[in-house]
């Protein structure tokens, strides 16, 4: 196998990884209805996809480039999901069930966070329910700040796709201003 060979199969597995990886953050984008990302990072994956492909299939007499497609694709999915992680955008809602609800609601809404509260009833018992609305970069911190003070308590996290602002319109525009407000 000669040096040419070896940069070639390099080639496609960074082509690969990059594609992939773009694939996976395109996909995000898309459930959370980023159109314009959405349609960037499309366009920027197939070209790179367009070009791997065509190195292997241009070149089957080489199975190296096979097996380097396939390795790209593989190790693109785990960077993909690493970059994924890293920049969680987006919003979540961590929902919280504890005993200690009134103490951690507290905190939490001293720190400037949203936190509705409701009664309910456990298994064990009476239990508060806390929605906590967040950027998703900070989801890991609410959860562990919650078991910190109730280490029994439950939590589900749920993504948002689409929240009103604390400062909602209460009323519907109409007349030229309903038109300009249509999607």
């Amino acid at each position: 196998m000669d040096m040419t060979v070896l940069g070639v199969s390099a080639l496609i597995i960074i082509a690969r990884i990059a594609d992939v990886s773009l694939g996976t953050l395109r996909t995000v984008s898309v459930i959370q209805g980023r159109r314009g990302v959405s349609w960037f990072l499309g366009f920027a994956e197939l070209l790179i996809w367009v070009f791997a492909v065509s190195a292997v299939i241009h070149n089957l007499d080489q199975p190296i480039y096979a097996v380097s497609y396939a390795f790209g694709f593989a190790t693109g999915n785990y960077v993909g999901l690493t970059f994924e992680r890293w920049l969680a955008f987006g919003q979540q809602v961590v929902r919280v069930f504890t005993r200690q609800g009134p103490k951690i609601a507290a905190q939490l809404r001293s720190e400037g966070f949203r936190v509705t509260s409701f009664p309910g009833e456990g298994r064990d018992g009476p239990v508060q329910m806390l929605f906590i609305e967040i950027p998703r970069k900070k989801t890991q911190d609410i959860i562990l700040f919650s078991r910190q003070i109730d280490p029994k308590c439950f939590y589900i996290v749920d993504d948002i796709r689409l929240a009103a602002p604390a400062t909602a319109m209460l009323h519907q525009p109409t007349g030229w201003r309903a038109i300009l407000k249509k999607k």
